[in-house]
């Protein structure tokens, strides 16, 4: 019985949804007689005028509007201030204010992100009042202070709207914390590191149930240009370290094994080297680690190493595959991404290069009886 009268209520309520196909906000504003309010759509590109109304002594209004195809934004304009608010379906949403404090002082019901939205906005808005009082006619030492201070509360902004998008990367209410700005300067950016796992959080989240939406095209293209400049300067940097070490014959490598130790490839100068990039979480490292293994077996006692850079994604199982093996293998943080792979131009794994004791590199990729001969050789 139960459980039909809730399938009853979720059908009657998307019934009427359906019937309706609006969405409402309605409300009053207090001492705002004679002004005009203004009802409008906050597009990606521009914002648009949906409604007005003239407001009388007891400031009620209401509006309505065709309830949109994705999530989106809307705002209620009185003079210079607004509230934003979102839109999913056919929400019936009730705003009450008063004209002074507009944009921060108001009860919202009917649409959890929006109040979301209200407090983030709150936040930056006490941001941005701060930032206004620094001037030239402070001293030095209190506009240190002051800028101290804001820096202190983006950082806590920063900090709430992280969690939020944790909670809910999918939200209106998340997106929107990514568009803020303070001094016309957006908080959060693809293009800085700590802030591109927040960013890409939504843009996937986005892309994955809404992926025909202009806002999430918008954001998941920026996160994939940040993602392609940030190997471009990883390859720029790496072409730089090939220029600097070209007499080495060369790119030296220092990254930490199993055992959290750095190792450098430089520090194996006068051994012959097979220097190696694998995976141990493809098919074939399997088969691909006892012939290594024979290798080493054979040649280690007269003068051969393998250093070993993993390019394995989930640490845990590299550091689980590696335990017992006896030569060196390092691992960078940033896994199949680190710097090296540009360094030493891999495109595919397994990839290797043999070394000789004066630290040049002769070939690369032999096969398995061209790199005995060449080891044999060169020892």
């Amino acid at each position: 019985m139960k459980k039909t009268l809730i399938i009853l209520l979720i059908l009657t309520g998307l019934f009427s949804c359906k019937q309706h196909d609006k969405f409402h906000v309605t409300g009053k504003i207090e001492d705002a007689k004679d002004k005009m309010l203004y009802f409008e759509y906050t597009g990606l590109l521009k914002t648009t005028i949906i409604d007005s109304i003239k407001l009388h002594s007891n400031g009620e209004f209401s509006f309505k509007s065709s309830r949109p195809t994705y999530p989106d934004f809307y705002r209620l304009r009185l003079e210079d201030k607004i509230i934003t608010f979102a839109v999913d379906s056919c929400e019936d949403i009730t705003i009450d204010a008063k004209l002074t404090n507009f944009a921060t002082d108001y009860t919202l019901t009917g649409s959890q992100p929006s109040l979301q939205i209200q407090k983030l906005r709150q936040s930056v808005m006490n941001i941005q009042r701060k930032a206004n009082e620094l001037n030239s006619n402070l001293s030095s030492e209190l506009q240190n202070a002051k800028i101290a201070e804001i820096e202190k509360d983006i950082e806590i902004h920063k900090a709430m709207a992280k969690n939020l998008i944790l909670q809910n990367p999918r939200s209106t209410a998340a997106y929107f914390a990514l568009y803020q700005k303070v001094n016309n300067t957006y908080l959060f950016s693809p293009y800085i590191k700590t802030d591109k796992p927040f960013c890409a959080a939504v843009a996937t989240a986005y892309n994955a149930y809404m992926p025909d939406y202009e806002r999430t095209k918008n954001i998941y293209n920026l996160v994939l240009d940040a993602i392609k400049t940030e190997r471009s300067q990883k390859e720029k940097e790496a072409w730089n370290e090939v220029l600097a070490n070209a007499s080495a014959g060369y790119i030296d490598i220092a990254l930490p094994d199993k055992n959290n130790v750095e190792k450098k490839l430089s520090q194996l100068e006068g051994k012959v080297v097979l220097i190696d990039f694998s995976a141990y979480e493809t098919k074939e490292s399997i088969n691909y680690t006892f012939a290594l293994r024979d290798l080493y077996k054979k040649y280690h006692s007269r003068g051969l190493e393998i250093y070993q850079v993993s390019l394995d994604q989930n640490k845990r199982q590299w550091q689980e595959a590696v335990a017992n093996i006896p030569w060196i293998c390092v691992r960078d943080e940033a896994g199949p991404n680190t710097k090296f792979v540009a360094s030493y131009n891999i495109s595919s794994v397994p990839t290797h290069f043999l070394m000789n004791r004066k630290g040049t590199i002769i070939g690369r990729n032999f096969n398995l009886e061209e790199l005995n001969t060449e080891i044999a050789k060169n020892l």
